[in-house]
């Protein structure tokens, strides 16, 4: 799922509403005189108050005068109030779900953007091309994108953003684990700026969770994000409408159809309410899907056309016909200023051909001196090499040697008979959770108890079991701090206590291992299991 944050910080979160600026014809062209009147900054100044107003009717009009006034080339700041007024106008027309527009739009300032190199605003509109190739469903397109705006950006708020979207598309590829990469990297930069919004990467992040099937962790996640959207000061309701419908998946996928349809009833109220068709077109496929594997085929089908109505009207063959179009009016154009750069250098390159032809000569005169030394230093060579060979036939003996030692200590392995004799005397130990949460129980005490020495206890832990030593040692602790968590008496020790009960000398080495193991950290789970007792 694509997230919206692609404009938090590249420009103000904009909400589609019914209520646009729609004055009647003569008044419309009196403004429109007046507005010719104005500066190029006025103009923007203009548009983008009328934009932050959610009043896109009369935005957009502004910001086609700045688009269509005369520029000389000379003129680099009248042109990058063109990018910003092409860039925004883009952005309107993106929320409306007009995308063949919008991605005209956005080439439009890509262009420009390239010919005057304005690279900040290169790196947003790489973005936004990547958010609508998202939307089709073309997610190696919009990674690839993402991507070229990653390695162009230099700004931390809008480094989230691309960080965000790259984890999306691995999210939609199930590369989980390049997902959870990304998502941390945006929401440790999230961290650092208190005004930062992370409701999008928190639900990413819990869309990772779920995938992996650990819904207590994705169920946390999601309402972290329900939380920070109440935090936030902008409107967020097209995020709130997403937030729910997620939820209502995760509990269809829990088998609990009651609070998914709560949840996915309350995602529709926002999305009919502000006009979000593809939000809208995304539940009612979600609860086409659920009337079928129940059997109701009928009410299946009623959900299905009401989501192919919407979809067909946001997502149609011929919009992304039209847009694969504009890529290639782009690349031809973009062709073409790259030609005009040859020609200017091939000038460039004219004009030093004598001095070129200088340094040729000087070069020549160097390459002489060099093939002089160079062949001093092969015959210097040929005498090492002799020397060398003598060296090698010396080292292919040690080989030999080695290998043969080699052959000795594999001979020397432990038979099965007493791997599964030492195996049963190590399990047994195990189970004397006494013993092994002794903060001073380690492989040497194991070796003493079991009257056998570490090299063999290590090497039946890593032979039959597959782990080394620690690990073997902190899964047994950490299935102990789960039984005192969820024990009557949790609710009296804190998570320090419990750490230092099981073993562990380091609390910080405690949490990661408790994480590894369970897939949240011990704080969640101590609080899951307290309300569990309160209830």
């Amino acid at each position: 799922m694509l997230k919206k944050t692609l404009l938090i910080f590249l420009f103000p979160l904009v909400v589609v509403s019914a209520q646009h600026y729609s004055p009647n014809a003569s008044h419309r062209d009196e403004r429109i005189a007046n507005y010719q009147q104005l500066s190029s900054q006025q103009l923007l100044d203009t548009a983008n108050y009328y934009f932050n107003k959610n009043l896109f009717e009369t935005a957009l009009v502004c910001y086609n005068l700045l688009i269509n006034t005369h520029t000389k080339s000379s003129d680099l700041e009248h042109q990058k109030r063109i990018v910003e007024a092409l860039h925004k106008s883009a952005g309107i027309h993106y929320f409306m779900c007009d995308y063949r527009t919008a991605y005209e739009l956005y080439i439009k300032a890509l262009l420009l953007c390239e010919k005057i190199e304005y690279k900040p605003y290169e790196t947003r509109i790489y973005n936004n091309i990547g958010n609508i190739y998202y939307r089709f469903n073309k997610f190696d397109i919009a990674k690839y994108y993402y991507t070229k705006a990653l390695s162009l950006c230099q700004d931390s708020t809008v480094l989230l953003i691309i960080l965000n979207n790259l984890g999306s598309v691995e999210l939609e590829n199930n590369e989980i684990d390049s997902a959870f990469h990304f998502l941390n990297k945006a929401l440790r930069i999230c961290n650092q700026y208190p005004d930062a919004y992370s409701h999008d990467i928190l639900r990413n992040i819990a869309t990772c969770y779920q995938k992996r099937k650990l819904y207590d962790s994705a169920y946390h996640y999601y309402h972290l994000s329900l939380e920070e959207l109440k935090r936030i000061k902008i409107p967020g309701k097209e995020s709130e409408a997403e937030n729910l419908s997620d939820l209502g998946k995760l509990f269809f996928e829990i088998n609990k159809p009651d609070s998914a349809l709560h949840y996915i009833g309350l995602s529709n109220i926002i999305a009919e309410e502000n006009n979000f068709s593809r939000i809208l077109a995304d539940n009612y496929l979600t609860l086409s899907k659920k009337e079928e594997t129940k059997g109701n085929i009928k009410k299946a089908f009623e959900y299905y056309k009401v989501y192919a109505n919407l979809k067909n009207s946001i997502f149609s063959n011929d919009i992304f016909g039209d847009i694969n179009q504009l890529q290639r009016m782009y690349e031809v154009a973009k062709t073409n200023q790259e030609i005009e750069q040859l020609v200017i250098e091939k000038q460039i390159k004219e004009r030093t051909i004598h001095l070129h032809r200088i340094i040729v000569f000087v070069i020549l005169c160097i390459l002489l001196l060099v093939t002089g030394g160079l062949l001093y230093i092969y015959f210097q060579k040929r005498n090492l090499n002799k020397a060398y060979k003598i060296l090698v036939e010396k080292n292919m003996k040690i080989i030999e040697l080695q290998e043969k030692e080699s052959e000795k200590n594999t001979k020397s392995a432990l038979p099965d008979n007493i791997q599964d004799e030492l195996l049963d005397k190590i399990l047994t130990v195990m189970e004397d959770t006494s013993m092994i949460c002794d903060t001073e129980f380690s492989l040497d005490k194991m070796a003493e108890l079991i009257q056998s020495n570490h090299a063999y206890v290590s090497q039946v832990i890593n032979t039959a079991l597959k782990k080394n030593f620690r690990s073997f040692l902190n899964s047994y602790r950490i299935q102990e701090a789960q039984r005192l968590l969820a024990s009557d008496v949790a609710q009296k020790y804190t998570i320090e206590t419990i750490a230092l009960n099981v073993g562990f000398k380091s609390q910080t080495a405690f949490r990661e291992a408790f994480k590894e193991q369970t897939g949240v950290n011990p704080y969640f789970y101590l609080k899951s299991m307290r309300e569990k007792f309160d209830t």
